[in-house]
């Protein structure tokens, strides 16, 4: 192709883009809000006032997940291109996110059990449990648990992105390779393994992490980036707490409609921690 071939092409890339963009759009359009708006469909014979808040609290939740992980991810492979600055903004952004998931309980806290029993036979086998986008957020910060794929053996794409998830470092696995390239002490059995397997913690890198916090100031950027994820964990704790608060006041100890136990369920996943090491070093400081 002649170079005045390659400029016509040019030229009429830009008006093609000049024009598309030039059109008039407005803000529903932009926001897709017709689909968004009308993806609501109780399902209450006779129609529940109330199953249209459960529905949006679930939904809503979801659009959140979904940027979490777009924001997890991004971190991880920042960490893994030693990027560490633009890895802690993403992090921040998590944060406030998860402060959104966690207040969005008050919301469906006023559900009362009286107005939720209206609803609950509707809902039928279907169940929060089922949120492969909550399960891909637990991959991503390393509580791994190979079963989990069983629940969406229904669900082929959804249990595809997952056992991708499975097979990759998390985000921590990532910043402990981090370390390791910037010469901190990390062992490594840490740093070559399976990423399927959940997590366990190592006491050599608790003496590690006991030598940053000795000397926070010589270690900016690793200190900050060890509270960020200590940050993350105790609001996901709170998101988790706060969980099972709503479930209790709302279901008591009945079985979740997905088949987990409920409440006793709730209760044991508040044992679970994604960076162990750096909730053990808080004894060494």
């Amino acid at each position: 192709m002649s170079s005045a071939d390659d400029a016509r092409a040019l030229r009429h890339l830009e008006e093609t883009v000049e024009r598309d963009f030039s059109r008039a759009m407005s803000y529903g359009d932009y926001l897709d809000l017709d689909r968004l708006l009308s993806a609501q469909h109780p399902r209450s014979v006779p129609a529940q006032h109330d199953e249209l808040l459960f529905i949006i609290q679930h939904q809503t939740s979801e659009l959140w997940l979904k940027l979490m992980l777009h924001e997890l991810r991004s971190a991880r492979d920042l960490l893994a291109a030693d990027d560490l600055a633009p890895a802690l903004k993403r992090l921040a952004r998590v944060k406030h996110i998860q402060v959104v998931l966690t207040g969005q309980w008050s919301v469906l806290a006023t559900l009362t059990p009286s107005e939720y029993a209206l609803i609950r036979p509707f809902l039928a086998t279907s169940s929060g449990f089922q949120s492969w986008q909550y399960r891909a957020v637990e991959f991503l910060l390393g509580n791994k648990n190979a079963e989990m794929l069983q629940v969406f053996e229904h669900d082929e794409e959804a249990r595809s992105m997952l056992a991708e998830l499975l097979h990759q470092p998390s985000l921590y696995d990532e910043f402990l390779r981090y370390l390791s390239r910037a010469g901190y002490a990390v062992p490594q059995g840490l740093l070559e393994r399976d990423w399927s397997q959940p997590y366990r913690a190592d006491e050599e890198l608790v003496d590690t992490f006991a030598k940053v916090y000795a000397a926070p100031h010589d270690h900016w950027g690793v200190y900050e980036t060890c509270e960020e994820l200590v940050d993350i964990e105790d609001n996901f704790q709170q998101w988790r707490f706060r969980h099972l608060q709503v479930v209790t006041r709302t279901i008591g100890h009945k079985r979740g409609t997905g088949g987990s136990s409920g409440v006793d369920f709730l209760r044991r996943a508040l044992d679970l921690t994604f960076f162990p090491e750096l909730y053990a070093v808080r004894t060494r400081v």
